[in-house]
């Protein structure tokens, strides 16, 4: 893929496929394309807000019950090998609002989260759509399916923030006392803040090969950079996977796992398209 053709619009569907745009109507192209983007949300978030209520439940309050089942997992593992200590919100604590206008505001933050998350398939095939027409027939072939792995990456990262960092970080500060005197009433609006941050951001996270792809396909990374500040990536990984789970070292490890793995799959995809950049230039010599 090449940045100047993104930004100078080499093709164009329309009646004007054989003339290149002009910023403005880049800007009038991209325009439209937030516009949809927009509605799509906006459309997704009505469907939340209506069933708010299923959601809350079911889903965002689910981690915190041990009837959960990563907390079920935890637990018959603490019991198989006789270690208590794993076994997590055993005990779930209660959530509380002391404002206001607290319920509604987290009525209207969840239906946009929600909202966002429903059209991630969507925004993705948007983006898609406004950079493809600036891609020769080869780049969108090598491209095809973009959408569909940015999607599965992001849900996939989604669901491994919900059912594993979640139930960690719920466990770890539900239940951390500094004195037996007091007690834990979390509230709404930052326990919301917390789960949707962390699954939102592991979602997030979970695009980096996606990432590294397009940064090699415009020849800004290679693979041999990849490994060489290898070192370097797995530790801002570590920094990472801290900053999204619970400060304690067995949560981090484990989400630091997938995320070093990503990485490496980033590093086999820029391979990929240096072997094939390769194979079209003795081609065209």
């Amino acid at each position: 893929m090449s940045i100047k053709g993104i930004l100078s619009g080499k093709a164009k569907k329309s009646e004007k496929s054989n003339e290149e745009m002009s910023f403005l109507e880049h800007l009038e192209e991209l325009r439209w394309h937030l516009v949809r983007i927009s509605a799509a949300v906006i459309i997704g978030a009505i469907v939340v807000f209506i069933n708010v209520k299923f959601i809350m439940d079911q889903i965002l309050f689910a981690p915190k019950y041990p009837a959960f089942i990563t907390n079920r997992v935890f637990g018959w593992v603490a019991e198989r090998f006789n270690s208590p200590d794993l076994a997590i919100n055993t005990q779930p604590f209660s959530i509380i609002n002391y404002d206001m206008a607290g319920q509604f505001s987290t009525h209207l933050s969840i239906a946009m989260i929600g909202g966002i998350i429903i059209s991630i398939p969507y925004i993705f095939w948007e983006f898609w759509r406004f950079i493809k027409p600036a891609l020769y027939e080869k780049e969108r072939k090598h491209a095809t399916g973009a959408v569909f792995y940015s999607t599965l990456l992001f849900l996939t990262g989604i669901l491994f923030g919900y059912f594993l960092i979640v139930p960690l970080s719920t466990h770890f500060f539900g239940s951390y006392r500094v004195s037996a005197e007091v007690v834990n009433q979390i509230n709404l609006n930052s326990y919301i803040s917390a789960v949707t941050t962390i699954i939102l951001g592991s979602g997030v996270v979970f695009e980096l090969p996606i990432v590294i792809y397009f940064l090699a396909k415009v020849g800004l990374v290679s693979s041999g950079f990849l490994k060489s500040y290898r070192r370097h990536a797995y530790i801002l990984l570590l920094l990472l996977a801290a900053i999204i789970t619970p400060p304690d070292v067995f949560s981090m490890l484990l989400v630091s796992g997938p995320l070093i793995v990503l990485y490496e799959l980033g590093v086999v995809l820029a391979k990929g398209i240096e072997r094939k950049r390769v194979d079209n230039e003795l081609l065209e010599a």
